[in-house]
């Protein structure tokens, strides 16, 4: 039965397009949605129709700021160490935007994935904030690149900061970064142009597949592209020693683990 009413109710999503009916629905139905993401796992259907479908109270009562880039849902934003990739081992400051439609089942931040979740926040107080703790900045998600990232990082730049993103690529580039750091997910690929950016290629590892996976992406970036496979946390035991072989015969590739959560800080 409960199968029944989650491919209903994601039908019925899908198919509600107007501004008022997208409101009923969205209010009638919003607990059982979250019921859906977060406990049955219903993530990659769900997360790339619903939430372009019904509108996001949070994030609407300032729409036209949000539009411009001036206003961006933040989830948070917190001073530590960088745990990934090329970049490893130094001090930034975090900023997570909200908003994500990827759906990646592995996902650690689930808690982004909705904008509506996460207050409409303007960028000033963001960059204020930064600025008062690091030379580094990286902009993450959920997915940033679903929101103009220009006025935000021009604002960073003004500071005299240097701005990183993590991203998936999926949604075209917006913003200037000093570093960009590309990390494919299959549900939902990056776009052509994003590639051109990418200063480092990070593909989590969670099965064999993966490393095909991982290959078809590096054929695509430029030959200065730092390249890194990192395991998917859940799966870190079992797929480490198939990522260092992998490495050791393919030594274009590095490995990254998340050495964040091997020394406990966020």
């Amino acid at each position: 039965m409960r199968q029944s009413r989650e491919v209903l109710l994601a039908q019925l999503l899908k198919r509600t397009p107007g501004f008022i009916r997208g409101f009923v629905v969205y209010r009638r139905f919003r607990s059982y949605v979250f019921v859906l993401l977060f406990k049955y796992n219903f993530d990659s259907y769900l997360a790339s129709n619903f939430f372009h479908i019904l509108p996001l109270p949070a994030v609407m009562q300032n729409q036209d700021q949000v539009n411009k880039g001036l206003f961006l849902p933040l989830m948070e934003e917190f001073y530590t160490i960088q745990g990934e990739g090329y970049h490893s081992g130094k001090a930034a400051y975090f900023v997570r935007i909200g908003g994500c439609d990827v759906g990646c089942h592995w996902c650690d931040v689930k808690e982004s994935w909705n904008p509506a979740a996460h207050p409409a926040t303007p960028i000033e107080p963001i960059v204020a904030n930064a600025a008062q703790h690091a030379q580094t900045i990286v902009v993450t998600g959920g997915e940033p690149l679903t929101w103009n990232m220009e006025p935000l990082t021009t604002a960073l730049h003004k500071s005299g900061l240097q701005v990183h993103i993590e991203t998936s690529g999926a949604y075209p580039v917006s913003g200037k970064w000093d570093w960009f750091c590309l990390s494919p997910k299959k549900n939902k690929p990056p776009v052509e142009a994003a590639y051109q950016y990418a200063h480092e290629l990070k593909v989590i590892i969670y099965n064999q597949h993966d490393f095909k996976w991982a290959e078809e992406h590096a054929a695509k970036v430029g030959a200065q592209c730092k390249l890194y496979l990192q395991p998917e946390w859940s799966r870190k035991e079992k797929m480490m020693g198939a990522i260092s072989e992998y490495v050791m015969q393919n030594p274009k590739w590095q490995i990254s683990i998340q050495t964040h959560k091997y020394i406990g800080i966020p």
